[in-house]
């Protein structure tokens, strides 16, 4: 049988929980969709018309494996004014100096990392609730991803992780501004994990793909290299974290780009330098003409559109803390919301339910080993999470 020819790896991974709800909502002509983590504004116009001129001026083969020199000067000067590290390109840096190079988007620096961290019968932390690729990139690599339960504040504090590091484990992976709670954890937090990481001789990763989307509350760090810049809390940012801390960021959220898979790391040269070689028996390179796109990014201005999603995410938290538990977000454009008890409902069902009437979220499942909870995306215009929010209203509290 053909079947029998299929990888272990690939029999060990199901299908995204995300996609059961879409096959199931595939009927419905208009749904209202608060599922999807796609942006709802376009691309700035600088970063679009870049994009086009690179295209025109027939920068379309590859680039360097590490990424297209500007794009990755630019990123270099930026991870000296934010957090005060002084990168070099991968495989160009001095002794004991960070690397840096640029990644086929958020997730393909994700893979890279575990795949150059981890053999079979390894062990990595993840936040339970966690962006959906993390276990199945540990299963990949015939190791474990060990689930800490953050339930009810998804704060993934070092108390909540000291317990389940092991002789197995390599890294803690941290997630914030999470995906699907939108939760981000404080400096004061950052530091006591980054600390216990290094006292235990394990890798801290920071996951930090949403950073620019952080709402006022949250913006309670400063820039290294400007002290009048807010900034999202970060891990990276204190004083030797570029020894023993390895980052991962992107562009595709912060500026609707998706689509184009474009990011970047940087942390220790034995590490980054490793994910690069990596990457040239895989990706290759990132997209090159939409390299010379985002490298405009670090000139445009998204306050805007960060303040917008701030106000929707003010209009979640107030319309549905009424019939239920919702934890606010302090960044990203997600709301985890737990199912009241007295519905008697797993996540999935209550997904199922929404379904019926015409409404589309993701089921708590999807994300995490409980299923007590759904995530809704406020990333779309206001009339659609309006009518959103009245369904949901509804359904918390007992009716339809």
């Amino acid at each position: 049988m053909i079947e029998q020819l299929i990888a272990d790896r690939a029999g060990a991974i199901d299908a995204s929980g995300i996609r059961r709800i879409f096959n199931l909502a595939s009927t419905l002509k208009n749904p209202i969709n608060l599922s999807i983590g796609q942006p709802d504004f376009p691309v700035p116009q600088p970063i679009r018309d870049a994009a086009a001129a690179a295209i025109q001026d027939h920068k379309n083969g590859y680039t360097l494996t590490q990424g297209d020199p500007v794009l990755l000067g630019k990123v270099i000067d930026w991870l000296k004014l934010d957090l005060g590290w002084d990168c070099a390109v991968t495989g160009q840096g001095q002794a004991n100096q960070p690397t840096a190079f640029v990644t086929s988007g958020t997730s393909g620096g994700l893979f890279l990392a575990f795949m150059a961290l981890l053999n079979p019968g390894d062990e990595c932390i993840v936040p339970d609730p966690y962006f959906v690729a993390y276990p199945h990139l540990a299963t990949m690599c015939g190791a474990k991803a060990v689930p800490c339960d953050t339930y009810p504040d998804f704060q993934m504090t070092a108390e909540r992780v000291e317990p389940l590091i092991t002789e197995k484990t390599k890294f803690v992976l941290l997630n914030t501004p999470s995906n699907p709670s939108g939760v981000v954890l404080s400096s004061e937090e950052g530091a006591k994990l980054r600390a216990l990481c290094k006292e235990r001789g394990v890798l801290l990763i920071s996951d930090e793909i949403y950073d620019e989307f952080v709402f006022s509350e949250s913006l309670n760090d400063v820039a290294k290299g400007d002290p009048g810049l807010k900034r999202c809390p970060s891990p990276a940012r204190i004083d030797g974290a570029d020894e023993d801390t390895l980052l991962i960021r992107g562009f595709g959220k912060t500026y609707g780009c998706t689509g184009w898979r474009l990011g970047y790391v940087a942390g220790p040269a034995a590490i980054v330098d490793q994910m690069s070689k990596l990457q040239q028996y895989t990706f290759v390179c990132a997209p090159a003409p939409l390299q010379t796109g985002v490298a405009e990014s670090f000139d445009t201005d998204m306050s805007a559109f960060v303040d917008e999603y701030e106000s929707r995410r003010d209009m979640v938290i107030e319309r549905l803390s009424k019939v239920t538990n919702v934890g606010t977000p302090g960044g990203a454009f997600y709301a985890f919301i737990e199912i009241p008890e007295s519905l008697g409902m797993t996540g999935t069902e209550f997904a199922e339910r929404c379904i019926e009437h015409e409404l589309l979220v993701i089921p708590g499942g999807a994300f995490s080993e409980r299923d007590t909870h759904f995530r809704i995306s406020f990333a779309t215009n206001r009339a659609i999470l309006e009518k959103g929010l009245d369904v949901l209203c509804k359904l918390l509290g007992g009716e339809g």
